[in-house]
């Protein structure tokens, strides 16, 4: 508003006066008190006067002029703080003196509470910077007051609230608590403004001045009480106490906290010492080419750049070397392009800044900071973690960057406690029993914690929330190097849960991917984000180094994406109709899924993620602030070059001009490294050696000299370090599973079913580009049709009328292919991967060419289809397309299509099993196929055989008892033996796919082993055929003389068996005779074999009883059997006993319906002596 005499009110003058009339009313100072405040008769109502005044017309209409009026009046200093410190210690129950001070810290936190510039009016601009140093006054008035402790007076007024038990306090107990602690922040909060001067002595508003007044008032002691009994006694006021407390501690320096008067005298020396030899390290600089006395006049110099061009450059930095030249030249550039400011919160929120504290005032915060670690930081920290998990509406979006870079701050200053105990322990023993655990920071240790920091990291990298990423980094630095001192640490239970976090931690691949991701992308955060980034980089990879080298067999959960499973068909359905569409890609996307879910952690694969050109130019950036670096961040940057180049072996990726300049220069100058640095030696040695394999890089291969002008991509940088390509085998694409319709549908309702599943698909699409592809070769194979019909018509006419000519009947020529073109790339890889529609096709009756995993391959129309079958095809689709066939029980058309190999399976579980069974998991396919049977010893086939048969007669001696089976039994015998077999199967390692290839062509190898065993086994015939002719004749002259008594208790009978003879039956006296094995060449002729050769049962061929089945009629070999009978069975008809002992082996796996099936096996070498076979009945 401009007034009369030219000059402009910044507020409304009608607002002005009722804020002063209101001021004035309170009260004042006068000569009749001796000079103390005293009160006006309404001062209460004036107060509640003015709270309204702030409220209704600044914080609803947004304008900030009462608080600029109040301000210009001195309200704090002249009459609230007054007010405050007429009311004494003492006067605990005087309600008046309570109620007035409750209403001005009423008044003092809306004065003091931080401005906010979201939204930014024309008001905002003009009372912002006044109120800022407004607020700077009232601070300085509020912890400097002489006449009473302003701070200690707030508290009292909050007192009778909090004194209260938490479930007897009322709405304005909470509220007057609030009020109290939202006081202490905003004091705790302001601050000198970055852009504003400050005409007063700042030491009365640092922290070192907060923290003085806190300690002095007693503010730290009600704030270690609130923390302690959080969750107890308070509830929702612990944002506000983590506000104050990052308030307090952001930016201190924890080293110098634990120092003390001694330590931090000689810091402070030694701080001077290192800027007076940074300072002559500067001297020594420019001393080498400074000019000398009588050469300080002006100079230029003409300075010759490449293709002959001259540049004039004025001063004598030129004279020195052409570098300093150029670099003079850079300087007196006339365009300097715009830069962006650096992102970063400068702000209250901002924690990278550091603020130096006195000692005093160290000594106060150290205090309070170790009894808030051992009695209040797990409850404060562990009832936010859960107030942030559940999104309670108290928590502020900057509260979580609050409270973990708190978290972060805390567990360093109990390292660094821990460290300076342990030094001091080293002089003085302490028994095992007194050693201190980490239970005091146990809250932040915990897996909840983990899920905290991995989603609020994941959430602020995704949103590009760069400083509660930051915050968020910092927590994970600092709980990484927390638990690295737990695994040192004496105690076995600390040990233990160290390896637990550990192993928890490096369990998941996505925190892997997510640092690796993190330094790959940082662009222009800030020097705060940078440092926290690289640190978190340093102490990751070196951490999990270490542990992956003490667990060897460490493993990773890896969550990458991998194609959804199609679900099973519907639970009613019944087993054999649960056949799904997809199963074999199913099959192999589980065992994917298991492979990549968890599987076996390789450090060099983990650390070559670092490797990509994002990652070095962070550490670049990082590094090119060495001049500001401490040691400690000078020696994380040669660290990581260190890996890169010799760890890795990835040096070309430093081979970059800038980087090489850049690491020139920090030796070589100018405002290089200080050469008598601690750390001057490391960097000098890693520069020297990277230029050493620059030069002998170029050397090789000269194509580095182009490339170090560019950053490399993995596959260039990979070339130039090794000199090829690096070798990627890709993966082979598969085609889609063969389907077919259930079977007992007709051709038409195959196609209806087939088109309704495509529907069902929402594969509407392919149907209208088959159904085109139809009609186009339906009209194009009907016009060949036509012309071809023509052209035989005028063939067959006769060349002249009334002559007889032979008619000859002309070859029957066949229509061309029509090639199917795919078109688009959707219908292309459809046809490869869509196994609905390569039914569709197939049935319509389309051909395809190539193998089934070609993605290429072509699909035609053969010429055996005519025009009028096309027609009939497309006609079928458009029915089932406007009319879907319709099933009953709410079955699908899919429901009816499944894949050919379970089938197959069906089919053959029918031939083996004895009735139909739905019992047996028809999606479980085995790792290999049966490839046949399993050879067994002679011995253990026929003990086998032996044993199956005495069970059988066992059973069928039973039958007529009332131990009959019922079906519940039966049922369960069933499906053991499925069982049985299912798990023979599984345990199959077949030969069709486990054989040594070098072994399938080597015939002549073959040759000369086959010839050696043929020798063999002629050799060993000839001297088996010696040994039984010389123990028969002794035999017989033994047998003569015991015949009878023999023949009295046993009976042997043999069979002799030819091809052209019948069965031979002995009588029932004892009679033995020898079985007739015909040899090789009885097959052509029986009569040319010896009676040696016919009554040796040894003598016979392997060829014979190999390729032989037992079933044969022809069979060759037989061999007696002999069992205990009855008198009733000695009765019965010679014949039929003959005849059923003669054909038991035939028939024996036949009639096994109850047992496993026993490989078919060569018969057993029976007992012989003297050429007579000695079967005892008695075994049987």
């Amino acid at each position: 508003m401009d007034l009369g005499d030219g000059r402009r009110e910044v507020v409304d003058p009608e607002v002005r006066a009722y804020v002063l009339s209101l001021v004035s009313a309170l009260g004042g100072s006068g000569a009749d008190e001796d000079g103390r405040y005293v009160l006006g008769d309404d001062a209460l109502a004036c107060l509640r006067d003015l709270k309204k005044w702030l409220k209704l017309y600044d914080e609803k209409a947004n304008r900030l002029d009462v608080a600029r009026c109040l301000a210009e009046s001195n309200l704090v200093g002249g009459d609230l703080l007054q007010i405050l410190a007429t009311w004494p210690e003492n006067a605990i129950e005087d309600r008046i003196k309570l109620k007035i001070a409750l209403a001005c810290l009423e008044l003092l936190v809306p004065l003091t509470w931080p401005l906010e510039k979201a939204e930014m009016t024309v008001n905002h601009h003009r009372h912002i910077p006044y109120l800022q140093l407004a607020q700077l006054g009232y601070k300085r008035s509020i912890i400097n007051f002489d006449g009473a402790r302003i701070l200690h007076t707030a508290v009292r007024c909050a007192l009778p609230s909090m004194s209260e038990p938490m479930k007897d306090r009322s709405t304005r107990d909470d509220g007057i608590i609030k009020l109290l602690l939202y006081f202490l922040r905003n004091i705790a909060m302001v601050a000198p403004p970055p852009n504003v001067r400050y005409e007063g002595d700042e030491a009365e508003v640092s922290r070192s001045a907060t923290i003085g007044a806190f300690d002095y008032q007693d503010i730290f002691q009600l704030l270690l009480t609130v923390c302690s009994t959080i969750g107890e006694e308070f509830n929702t006021q612990d944002v506000i106490v983590m506000d104050i407390l990052f308030h307090m501690i952001k930016g201190v320096d924890i080293e110098k906290l634990f120092m003390d008067e001694e330590k931090a005298s000689n810091s402070k020396v030694d701080d001077l010492v290192r800027l007076r030899k940074k300072e002559a390290a500067m001297l020594r600089e420019y001393q080498k080419d400074a000019p000398s006395r009588h050469g300080r006049f002006g100079t230029m110099v003409w300075l010759q750049r490449e293709n002959h061009k001259n540049t004039v450059i004025s001063g004598q930095s030129a004279l020195t070397s052409s570098s300093r030249g150029l670099a003079k030249m850079d300087e007196s550039k006339k365009f300097n392009p715009p830069r962006r400011a650096l992102k970063g919160d400068n702000g209250p929120m901002d924690f990278d800044t550091p603020v130096p504290l006195s000692f005093q005032a160290n000594k106060q915060l150290r205090e309070f900071v170790e009894d808030f670690l051992d009695s209040g930081f797990n409850p404060l920290f562990n009832h936010i973690r859960k107030a942030i998990d559940r999104e309670a509406e108290r928590v502020m979006e900057y509260h979580p960057r609050q409270f973990f870079y708190l978290i972060s701050w805390f567990l360093e200053v109990e390292r660094v406690r821990r460290r300076i105990k342990k030094t001091a322990q080293r002089k003085i023993p302490v028994e095992p029993g007194d050693l201190d655990s980490f239970a005091l920071i146990a809250s932040v240790l915990n897996q909840e914690m983990f899920v905290t920091l991995n989603r609020a990291m994941e959430s602020s990298y995704e949103n590009k929330l760069w400083a509660d990423l930051s915050a968020a980094m910092k927590c994970f630095t600092q709980i990484l190097l927390t638990v690295q001192e737990m695994s040192e640490s004496p105690l076995e239970e600390d040990q233990d849960i160290a390896e637990n976090i550990l192993n928890r931690i490096f369990y998941e691949e996505t925190t892997h991917d997510r640092v690796a991701n993190i330094t790959r992308t940082y662009k222009d955060q800030g020097f705060g984000y940078l440092d926290s980034c690289t640190e978190l980089t340093h102490n990751y990879m070196r951490i999990l180094e270490q542990y992956s080298k003490q667990n060897v067999d460490m493993q990773v959960r890896s969550r990458r994406r991998v194609r959804r499973k199609k679900k099973a068909a519907k639970a009613a359905v019944d087993d054999n109709d649960n056949d799904d569409i997809d199963e074999s890609e199913n099959e192999d996307e589980s065992r994917a899924e298991k492979t990549s879910h968890e599987r076996k952690f390789d450090f060099k694969r983990f650390a070559a993620r670092f490797l990509s050109q994002g990652c070095i130019d962070t550490f670049v950036t990082f590094t090119s602030y060495y001049n500001d670096l401490k040691t400690s961040q000078l020696k994380r940057s040669h660290r990581f070059f260190y890996r890169v180049a010799f760890k890795q072996e990835m040096s070309v990726m430093l081979f970059r001009v800038d980087i090489i300049a850049l690491f020139y220069k920090m030796i070589k100058g100018p405002e290089g490294l200080d050469s008598h640095a601690s750390y001057y030696k490391e960097w000098d040695e890693l520069v020297r050696q990277l230029i050493k394999r620059c030069t002998r890089k170029i050397q090789e291969r000269p194509e580095l000299v182009v490339e170090m002008l560019f950053s490399k991509v993995n596959s260039t940088a990979h070339f130039l370090e090794y000199g090829y390509e690096k070798q990627t085998v890709s993966a082979k694409p598969r085609g889609a599973v063969e389907l077919e319709v259930k079977p007992g549908k007709e051709w038409e309702e195959q196609i209806a079913i087939v088109v309704g599943a495509l529907l069902d698909r929402n594969e509407g699409d392919l149907l209208q580009w088959i159904k085109s592809q139809l009609a186009s070769a339906e009209s194009e194979r009907r016009s060949w049709e036509g012309a071809n019909q023509a052209l035989q018509s005028i063939e067959n006419e006769p060349f002249a009328e009334g002559e007889e000519s032979p008619v000859v009947e002309a070859e029957q020529l066949q229509p061309p292919s029509i090639l199917v073109k795919p078109g688009a790339d959707p219908v292309k890889t459809a046809l490869f991967k869509n196994g609905h529609l390569r039914l569709l096709m197939t049935l319509v009756g389309y051909q395809r060419h190539g193998v089934d995993d070609d993605p290429e391959a072509s699909w035609t129309i053969p010429p055996a289809l005519a025009a009028d079958q096309l027609k009939q095809s497309l006609d079928l689709i458009n029915k089932s397309e406007f009319s879907p066939p319709v099933f009953d029980d709410g079955q699908e058309a899919g429901d009816f299509i499944r894949r050919k190999s379970a089938a197959k399976y069906s089919r053959m579980r029918e031939v083996f099993d004895d009735e139909e069974d739905n019992g047996i998991d028809d999606d479980e396919e085995f790792m290999f196929p049966a490839g046949g049977p399993t050879p067994m010893n002679k011995s253990d086939a026929l003990k086998a055989l032996k044993k199956t048969r005495r069970r059988r007669r066992k059973e069928g001696s039973e039958e007529g008892e009332d131990n009959i089976l019922t079906d519940e039994q039966l049922k369960a015998r069933q499906d053991a033996r499925q069982e049985r077999e299912r798990e023979k199967n599984r345990k199959i390692k077949s030969d069709l796919y486990v054989h040594d290839s070098d072994e399938e062509e080597d015939e002549e190898r073959d040759r000369i082993f086959f010839e050696a065993e043929e020798k063999l086994r002629q050799r060993s015939k000839v001297e088996i055929m010696k040994e039984l002719l010389g123990a028969a004749s002794e035999k017989k002259q033994k047998e003569r003389t015991s015949g009878l008594k023999k023949s009295k208790k046993r009976q042997s009978s043999a069979i002799a068996v030819d091809s052209d003879d019948d069965v031979q039956l002995s009588s029932r006296k004892r009679q033995s005779s020898a079985i007739s094995v015909d040899s090789e060449d009885e097959h052509t002729s029986g009569s040319d074999t010896s009676p040696h050769t016919r009554n040796n049962p040894l003598i016979d061929s392997d060829a014979e009883a190999t390729d032989t089945p037992m079933s044969s009629p022809h069979l060759k070999i037989s061999q007696a059997k002999r069992r205990k009978v009855s008198g009733d069975e000695r009765s019965s008809s010679p014949t039929t006993s003959a005849v059923e002992k003669s054909t038991v082996l035939m028939h024996e796996s036949e009639d096994d319906d109850d047992d496993d099936a026993v490989p078919v096996v060569r018969p057993a070498r029976q007992r012989v002596r003297a050429g007579f076979i000695m079967d005892s009945s008695d075994e049987d």
